[in-house]
């Protein structure tokens, strides 16, 4: 058995957080997976007094290890299109390397599986985009900003013009062995029931809106490639459209843990049987 957790899309939320924070002490997972998403609003974090990650994030976190100890979990770690590229560096820092594992374009083993983390999302109509990149090509939806139009906290430190999701799954995966294989995403495929947006009957410019909004480049490296599990969010409503929290890829489990309830939602599972996996609210 190997109990896991993912959340995604907290938003800064401490309510949920500390449901989270709960959670966690009562049922001690091994693993927990966070899919991004993490920080209130930009206009918040600029508003506040407060600074979320010392006094709320990692304040929190130094509590559960104190008390947890040998129980602490395994915590994986990715930012969500939602939080600010200045903020990366932060969860970088050697003096928080035994309270998670940020894997932002990484990867990790742990056990017998090896666990990615990938951040980027296709374009969208947002304006910040430091998380954003094309997905298979130059393309983007009608409504969408392109991802080197609108606003960047930091210089991305490459030619965003050319770089795209697909390739960014290339070179992180390389010739890899996929068998045992667990991505923490943020975007979900594309045309699942992970990635239904509520854009029916919407148009851009008298063109309809396209009521799917994950990556296809996510979506056709699953179907080629087959990981085990692959781990998302991004989208809050999907959930509540279609019915369904997971979609199966050929071999490949799906699941997406964000939603657009005030409650905490939650996906339980035992890496050894997912087929027995739960989404619970709090």
């Amino acid at each position: 058995m190997c109990k896991a957790i993912h959340i995604s899309d907290l938003h800064g939320n401490k309510e949920k957080y500390n449901k989270l924070f709960d959670y966690i002490r009562n049922n001690l997972p091994e693993i927990v997976f966070i899919g991004g998403d993490i920080y209130p609003s930009f206009k918040s974090i600029r508003n506040s007094n407060d600074d979320f990650f010392e006094d709320f994030f990692v304040f929190n976190f130094e509590i559960l290890k104190s008390e947890l100890k040998d129980n602490y979990p395994f915590i994986c770690v990715i930012l969500g299109n939602d939080d600010p590229a200045t903020e990366e560096e932060r969860f970088k820092k050697q003096e928080y390397q035994d309270l998670w594992h940020y894997l932002n374009c990484e990867k990790i083993r742990y056990n017998k599986y090896t666990i990615y983390g990938y951040p980027f999302v296709p374009p969208t109509p947002f304006l910040y985009k430091d998380w954003e990149l094309y997905d298979v090509s130059r393309y983007v939806d009608p409504g969408c900003l392109h991802p080197i139009e609108g606003k960047r906290e930091i210089n991305p430190g490459r030619d965003i013009e050319f770089a795209t999701i697909k390739k960014d799954l290339e070179n992180l995966t390389a010739n890899d062995d996929m068998i045992n294989a667990v991505f923490l995403f943020h975007s979900p495929p594309y045309n699942t029931n992970l990635d239904r947006a509520a854009l029916d009957n919407r148009f851009f410019e008298h063109v309809p809106l396209d009521v799917h909004v994950g990556s296809i480049a996510i979506r056709e490296f699953i179907e080629s490639q087959q990981p085990l599990l692959t781990l998302h969010g991004h989208i809050h409503e999907s959930t509540t459209l279609t019915g369904n929290w997971k979609e199966i890829i050929g071999r490949t489990q799906c699941f997406n843990a964000a939603t657009e309830q005030n409650n905490l939602s939650l996906i339980e599972f035992d890496l050894e049987n997912l087929n027995k996996a739960k989404r619970k609210i709090f």
